[in-house]
């Protein structure tokens, strides 16, 4: 689907580690280019339980890419360096805002928070106000969209000067039609990650306040100790387990980190199946079938006659799809289903 996240911090704060974590892409903190990125498979128990149902020739996951993106500071030089960064940060549907919560010099995770906070918003001024600039010729002549959408420029832009980021400001239907064009960094939705150096500091006071801050602001924080799962990331598979073990870890925080950003995008997983392929595809939370399908090959939206449907739980309860269909399990499902996180399909379409 090309949907990615963003990693987004201040400098040393164990972002790029963090994006080794993810990725096992072994990038450095001080390759001098702009930003790092790759495709990362999504987690899903689901996909390998129906591999061993179906043993098949090839398997895809689901991915989501991620892009590490340089340590942002206010008040950035002036060669232009910062532009570009939040100019990468336009590009993204979500942010990943890695936070430092080990002892690192003066620590002070709402203070961090703070300081991306306000760069994001001096960007989003910038690009508030031009927008009124373009504007100001049709509402001096009257053009009533052109002062409607003035009108809920200025409300956003005068609430950032507050210090309230786009994202905190439950803004309506009309107002975020307003303001689409402009890709506000900061409506962007946020994940906090809590960085640490062992399991011991999974519950510091700079862990609790992250937390809070998360809290207030309806979001999700993540706790990930970045240079242990680094050191993880490059084991073989079969090895990662024992060494978690060894950690006092249940399971890898980069597996809860993953899925969060799904959730965070609005994503479900649905699958197809057979002794080709297993395969999860990627929608949007209320897509329609045809948008589904569309996901597999546009011209199963173009075409699209109707879509059979299995639900994964039914097709681990009962053995198979012969079992699921004798049980009256399976569903023929038309263009107005909504598809659902899980759901095991076939589309009909005409070719």
């Amino acid at each position: 689907m090309g949907l990615s996240c963003g990693l987004v911090g201040l400098p040393s704060c164990g972002k790029t580690t963090i994006f080794n974590a993810i990725t096992a892409a072994g990038a450095s903190s001080y390759n001098g280019s702009l930003m790092n990125q790759a495709a990362v498979n999504v987690p899903d128990q689901r996909l390998d339980r129906l591999v061993d149902m179906y043993h098949p020739r090839q398997v895809a996951p689901a991915t989501l890419e991620v892009v590490d993106i340089p340590g942002l500071t206010v008040s950035a030089d002036g060669d232009g360096r910062s532009s570009r960064l939040l100019g990468s940060i336009k590009d993204v549907e979500a942010l990943l805002h890695v936070v430092r919560c080990f002892e690192y010099g003066t620590i002070d995770p709402v203070r961090d928070v703070d300081t991306v906070n306000l760069e994001l918003m001096v960007a989003d001024s910038a690009t508030l106000q031009n927008k009124l600039n373009r504007l100001a010729k049709k509402v001096r002549a009257g053009n009533k969209e052109a002062i409607q959408a003035a009108n809920d420029c200025e409300k956003v832009y005068a609430a950032i000067q507050q210090g309230i980021p786009a994202h905190r400001q439950q803004l309506n239907t009309h107002e975020l039609a307003s303001i689409e064009e402009c890709n506000l960094v900061s409506l962007k939705p946020v994940l906090y990650i809590a960085n640490i150096r062992s399991k011991e500091d999974a519950a510091n006071r700079h862990v609790m306040a992250l937390e809070q801050l998360a809290h207030d602001n309806g979001t999700e924080m993540i706790t990930v100790c970045g240079k242990d799962e680094a050191d993880i990331s490059e084991l073989e598979p079969d090895e990662r387990g024992d060494f978690l073990h060894e950690l006092g870890w249940e399971e890898s925080s980069m597996e809860r980190l993953i899925r969060a950003a799904y959730r965070m995008l609005g994503l479900v997983s649905f699958f197809t199946t057979g002794e080709d392929e297993v395969r999860a595809w990627t929608c949007r939370k209320g897509d329609s079938a045809p948008q589904a399908a569309g996901k597999i090959h546009t011209d199963m939206e173009k075409g699209f006659i109707r879509m059979e449907v299995i639900r994964y739980a039914d097709l681990v309860a009962l053995g198979d799809e012969a079992a699921v269909a004798r049980a009256g399990q399976q569903r023929i499902e038309g263009r107005n289903y909504a598809v659902q996180d899980g759901d095991i399909v076939v589309v009909r379409f005409n070719r």
